[in-house]
């Protein structure tokens, strides 16, 4: 293809889905919808655009744009490894296990064959991808109903986090260069150690740099140049030699990015908050757009060629299996209003239509299927967010209070935006003096579920006791023991200034309760926040109190 050809399909795609995109709006529509009509309206239908080379270098790149954006803002790995213990892990794990079970019934020819002519591994990979879940979907129907702050909604929060993250990784098992069947059809056990081993090192050494290593460069070196939109460029930047980096060692670059993206979940909120309007605006302008819109040149009506029973059974059997498989899961693990849970566990969004196209543009599936599965997937956007509320409605009023340690590190990320620690402090309130002994300090300040105390001597910071320390310490020392020698070895802070969610990160980060607050400046002790209190303000302001 010409590079003008390239630059006018482009263009084309890129103004007729921006211009959609306002008229469904006002008509209730989804934005991908919009996409994918402009690229259908100006591919199959009028045939004035057409993919090619260069276009497909593009949405190439809009491919691993997207899936870094969903690993920054939906994928939430520490709120996974928060909720392996419990209830509702189980529950999503027994959830994406029965609809992963059903869904190959129909994506292999073992049980049902429907003459796909898919390998294992290609069928393991669209099975993944029909037992997804959308963080995305659930947090924005959860916020529309006024439920996300809610004890049901935290747990349907967390469970779509593991969901979604289990599901995405058996996905990018099956795309892996490596993970492949043997001549008979079956597992090839050292494909699966391989790719799980080059997995598991690649998201380690990309957490260590994007966690460790970059905010301090980053910050050194903005400091030191003073250049413009300098985190935003040295990540996007850094985002495509992750996708290389990933290609080298035979995982699929949309997994890179993918694992890229979650690592910089944990960047300060500033930082993100710096790079997100550039990151959001190049994807939300032009990449996703384009995505969308050219997922819209491949659609094909192909599929209505297809024998009416492949087509009932991929669009029904896959359905009916996730919608079972997460009621029965939620019932068997009897957690709170399992219906509501089952159908926020089946709510999907547009991950599925980016990875139906990876797998399009690798060969896996062919046009028809593609077609087929992209119509499944819109009626899944469009329907789901309606039946979350209805499932929602249906439930009386909470009346249990939310626990802190139920509550996923990423909820924040929704509900904390520019709230600052000042907005929580009280200076006024009194703390123990160091001097005082251990004896003293347990019998008059001791707190049913308080297990953190900010320690202070003739007001100025001393430091924080856990009362895990306590333990250690002889009972018959404890009358002439100062509070002082109880001290952890390290005490971190926060400033009023700052946001409340990188407060509230530095908790989870230092496995703390309470976090004193001093000024900026001076480092003068101001006084103290607590994670019980982050979370009643949370509980209030869901209620409107």
């Amino acid at each position: 293809m010409e590079i003008h050809e390239a630059l006018f399909t482009v263009g084309t795609l890129i103004v007729a889905a921006k211009l959609l995109e306002g008229v469904f709006k006002r008509i209730g529509l989804n934005a991908i919808f919009a996409y994918a009509v402009a690229g259908v309206l100006l591919g199959p239908v009028t045939g004035i655009a057409h993919a090619g080379e260069s276009v497909d270098l593009i949405l190439s790149i809009g491919i691993f744009m997207f899936f870094f954006l969903i690993g920054l803002e939906e994928l939430d790995i520490s709120g996974f490894l928060a909720a392996v213990r419990g209830r509702i892990f189980f529950t999503a794990l027994l959830a994406v296990a029965l609809s992963m079970l059903v869904s190959l019934a129909v994506t292999t020819d073992y049980v049902i064959d429907l003459g796909l002519g898919l390998s294992f591994t290609e069928a393991l990979g669209l099975a993944g991808v029909l037992s997804l879940s959308s963080l995305g979907v659930v947090a924005k129907a959860l916020i529309d109903e006024g439920r996300l702050r809610e004890p049901i909604g935290v747990q349907i929060f967390t469970a779509v986090i593991i969901v979604e993250l289990i599901a995405l990784f058996i996905v990018g098992f099956a795309i892996s260069e490596h993970f492949s069947a043997d001549e008979h059809g079956g597992l090839d056990a050292m494909g699966v150690a391989i790719i799980i081993a080059e997995i598991i090192g690649f998201g380690i050494v990309t957490w260590f740099v994007a966690n460790k290593l970059l905010p301090r460069a980053l910050s050194l070196l903005h400091r030191i140049l003073r250049v413009p939109q300098f985190a935003f460029g040295m990540l996007l930047g850094g985002l495509f030699l992750v996708v290389v980096a990933a290609e080298l060692v035979g995982l699929h670059g949309s997994l890179g990015a993918l694992l890229f993206g979650a690592a910089l979940s944990f960047l300060p909120y500033q930082m993100r908050r710096d790079i997100m309007p550039g990151m959001r605006g190049a994807a939300e302008g032009f990449f996703v757009p384009l995505f969308f819109a050219s997922a819209g040149l491949y659609f094909s009506l192909d599929f209505t060629r297809l024998p009416l029973e492949t087509i009932l059974a991929l669009a029904l059997v896959p359905l009916v299996g996730k919608v079972g498989a997460s009621f029965l899961s939620a019932y068997v693990t009897r957690v709170d209003a399992p219906f509501a849970t089952a159908v926020g566990l089946t709510a999907k969004g547009v991950a599925e239509i980016a990875l139906l196209l990876v797998m399009l543009q690798s060969g896996a599936i062919g046009k028809d299927i593609f077609s087929l599965l992209v119509v499944v997937m819109l009626a899944y956007i469009m329907l789901t967010p309606m039946g979350i509320g209805y499932a929602l409605r249906r439930m009386a009023q909470p009346t249990r209070e939310l626990s802190f340690d139920r509550i996923p590190p990423s909820f924040e990320r929704f509900v904390l935006d520019e709230v600052r620690v000042r907005d929580l402090l009280d200076p006024y309130r009194p703390h123990p003096e160091g001097s005082q002994t251990v004896k003293t300090f347990a019998e008059d300040w001791l707190l049913q579920d308080q297990h953190d105390y900010v320690i202070v001597e003739h007001g100025a910071l001393v430091g924080i006791v856990s009362l895990s320390m306590l333990r250690y310490l002889p009972h018959a020392e404890w009358d002439h023991t100062p509070l002082t020698q109880m001290l952890r070895q390290q005490t971190p802070t926060a400033y009023s200034e700052e946001h409340l969610e990188d407060a509230l990160q530095r908790m989870t980060e230092h496995s703390l309760s309470v976090l004193p607050v001093v000024d900026s400046e001076t480092g003068e002790f101001m006084g103290s926040i607590s994670a019980h209190e982050i979370l009643e303000m949370l509980v209030m302001s869901a209620r409107g109190q």
